[in-house]
């Protein structure tokens, strides 16, 4: 399984000369400290290098910044500590070429210790080093509290943002999405412009699936990958009574997809998933599709290439699997919930329990496939739990992003209802469908697990991207 680690931060301190030494000396042990308890690890200049090892004037800045580069890959952010006032120019000089979210921390006074040997004046620091970054045109983060203690929950909960931001906003840094197969025909809803991708920094690999069913044939049933996913996909879900054909062409398949994903080195994909695998080899792709998401490797059905960049989105600011989801029900008449489904592609992980491999019961009576000809969706339930939702579009050159939580529910959902559905709860739920459709949106929706993930995930893509990104549900728009 795939994994998004923890981001690396390199850590920056900031002083102003008359201020007592002992204040950088105990940041540097706290700061670097309280990072390695949350698991971060941390590059620091060593204290020689400078006074006390912090930056206070155009030299300590000049260092700083070849520090730096030195490390340039080595990191994923920048934390900006100020013990006390700083210097606002020799950060800017320090980190301007920095290349990564940069999060500016300052600590607070303490009521009792306002004489001058304790006095830092942060608060007010703070200030002059976010004005002069803003007149830099230096991208940066600040959170509330303005000043905030490194030992305190709320600390923990600004770097458990500030890694979001940092991991959304790395692994957008040459990003690659595949899509394999053409467009299918009938949904021009799926369209994507490969230029405008390209133009914000991602690439788009193409394969037709001739070459994948080509690929397919080849695969000898004795070597170690057909075994391995074999084994890996009878352990995943239950197979009760579909055909060892339909199996082996399912083993087949899923292992051509993960070649490929480790052949283009993709950060997502998007599949054609009918209806020649159905018409041809008598499969669906949903069950691989849904395997393919619970480890951590993005991928949307019906070739949304869109919705499997907004996926990865999702996944690096949660760190969980993400499924690109239809806005398929009204949910009776209660206007802030509605039926979210796909045939099957959802992780297991997302799931109340075991889902369960079967023929598409549309396609069933679609005459050009037929009864007992697309074994493959792996139905179920969506659990109860938190989200949040993303989806992307292409227009004018440009990436457009909506963002917004919801939660899955216990509400049922009627036995007879195909593939693998759950009731989602979402508030101002007529104004984003609404929005969605107003402003040329997709069919597809993609959520992720979690409470924190959309405000991290809208300045990564926002403040430091800049992609066009809106927020229906607050009415804050880019």
């Amino acid at each position: 399984m795939r994994s998004c680690s923890k981001s690396r931060f390199a850590l920056f301190f900031g002083n102003r000369g008359f201020f007592p030494p002992k204040l950088i000396e105990q940041a540097r042990k706290e700061i670097q400290g309280v990072l390695n308890k949350l698991g971060h690890e941390t590059l620091i200049m060593d204290a020689g290098a400078t006074r006390y090892g912090a930056v206070s004037n155009k030299e300590d800045a000049r260092k700083y910044a070849n520090f730096l580069k030195e490390n340039s890959g080595k990191y994923d952010g920048v934390i900006l500590s100020l013990p006390n006032f700083g210097d606002e120019s020799s950060a800017v000089e320090s980190l301007r070429e920095a290349g990564v979210p940069i999060l500016i921390q300052a600590y607070p006074d303490e009521m009792a210790k306002m004489s001058p040997e304790f006095r830092r004046d942060s608060f007010c620091g703070k200030f002059s080093v976010m004005d002069v970054f803003y007149q830099y045109g230096i991208k940066f983060t600040a959170l509330k509290p303005h000043v905030v203690n490194p030992q305190s929950k709320a600390f923990s909960e600004n770097v458990e943002h500030f890694d979001r931001v940092c991991r959304v906003t790395g692994g957008f840094k040459n990003m690659v999405v595949g899509a394999v197969g053409s467009r299918t025909t009938a949904f021009k809803t799926v369209r994507v412009d490969e230029l405008s991708l390209q133009q914000n920094g991602i690439t788009m690999e193409v394969i037709d699936l001739t070459e994948v069913f080509a690929r397919m044939k080849t695969i000898d049933v004795s070597c170690k990958a057909y075994k391995d996913k074999s084994k890996a996909l009878k352990n995943y879900t239950t197979w009760d009574g579909v055909p060892t054909e339909s199996f082996d062409k399912l083993v087949r398949l899923g292992t051509v997809l993960d070649t490929l994903f480790e052949e283009w080195n993709l950060d997502a994909m998007g599949f054609r998933c009918w209806i020649e695998l159905q018409r041809q080899l008598n499969i669906s792709a949903c069950v691989l599709l849904s395997e393919m998401n619970d480890r951590l490797m993005p991928v949307a059905c019906e070739v949304d290439v869109a919705n499997a960049v907004a996926q990865y989105a999702l996944y690096r600011a949660s760190g969980r699997p993400t499924a690109c989801l239809d806005w398929n029900n009204n949910y009776g008449d209660d206007s802030d919930k509605c039926i979210l489904f796909h045939c099957g592609s959802t992780a297991q992980s997302l799931m109340r329990g075991m889902g369960k491999v079967v023929d598409h019961s549309m396609l069933q009576h679609d005459p050009q496939v037929g009864p007992n000809c697309s074994f493959g969706c792996n139905e179920g339930r969506i659990a109860a739990f938190p989200f949040g939702f993303a989806s992307m579009t292409t227009r004018n050159g440009k990436l457009e992003f909506y963002l917004g939580n919801g939660k899955f529910t216990e509400d049922p959902i009627p036995s007879e209802f195909f593939g693998c559905a759950g009731v989602a709860e979402i508030s101002r739920l007529e104004d984003v469908l609404r929005f969605i459709g107003k402003n040329g949106h997709r069919h597809h929706v993609s959520v992720t697990p979690g409470e924190r993930v959309i405000e991290p995930l809208y300045e990564s893509l926002h403040d430091y991207l800049g992609y066009n990104v809106t927020l229906p549900q607050t009415a804050i728009k880019s």
